[in-house]
């Protein structure tokens, strides 16, 4: 398969169009891709930012319709990677869990621990080699961080640059008891689809790099019940400051 754009983008909770003004659906070509990982092909948006082509993939289909633990994180990576992608923007929504990490906060974690289970979270299952065991010390690109990082400078936006991220199973959402785990842990916040999908990234050579946006206090750090409805209302709001955030970067590349 010919390259198409070296350039992906993966959208999380809300995030189901690279231009939220677009209507569902509309992209400038979709790009159908084969995979061995699944019955159906992946859907690839292909989409213009910031005069750059991009491959954009809702990770939980359009509108929500795949859960965290049902999402087919090896058959997204495989067809990105035949896709030509080999920088990758992945966005996540989640809950703060470190007391500054209010909701609309917008994180660049460097660590991540994963306490998900029964995923498929490697390409080498059926595999028996010395080499298929890759480096995770630090599961971030770098240099793909530093260039978010230039970017929010750029636009003045507020962004934490060291956190770990906690993954967890879902759907449901965690228990207070749970979340007081996750801080001792050395947890700053928790979601729900950052692995195995970062892993996964790292064993196909794609420079890979998390923009969190938080949505809501982790539960039991604040008064109120977790509220879907306030969640939605952040999101309408974060995710434009994620889109600019992407922008700017892609300026900087």
């Amino acid at each position: 398969m010919a390259v198409q754009t070296e350039i992906g983008i993966i959208g999380g909770s809300g995030f189901y169009r690279l231009n939220a003004q677009d209507p569902p659906g509309k992209a400038s070509a979709f790009l159908e891709i084969e995979t061995p990982f699944a019955k159906d092909k992946v859907i690839l948006c292909r989409e213009s930012m910031s005069g750059k082509d991009v491959f954009f993939l809702p990770r939980h289909g359009e509108q929500h319709r795949l859960p965290p633990h049902k999402i087919n994180y090896r058959a997204n990576l495989w067809a990105l990677k035949l896709a030509g992608v080999k920088t990758l923007f992945a966005v996540n929504a989640v809950g703060g869990i470190h007391a500054k990490l209010q909701p609309g906060s917008v994180v660049i974690p460097d660590q991540i621990i994963d306490y998900t289970w029964g995923r498929q979270h490697s390409f080498f299952d059926d595999l028996n080699s010395l080499y298929d065991h890759c480096d995770f010390t630090y599961p971030y690109s770098q240099h793909l961080r530093e260039l978010l990082l230039a970017a929010a400078a750029t636009l003045k936006l507020a962004v934490t640059e060291n956190a770990c991220f906690a993954c967890t199973q879902g759907p449901r959402l965690e228990t207070a008891a749970e979340i007081q785990r996750l801080k001792r842990d050395g947890n700053d916040i928790v979601g729900m689809t950052g692995m195995p999908e970062a892993a996964l990234a790292r064993e196909l050579g794609i420079d890979y790099a998390c923009i969190a946006l938080v949505v809501n206090p982790a539960a039991g750090l604040s008064e109120a019940e977790i509220s879907l409805a306030e969640i939605k209302k952040v999101l309408s709001t974060g995710l434009d400051d994620v889109r600019l955030l992407i922008a700017e970067c892609l300026l900087k590349m």
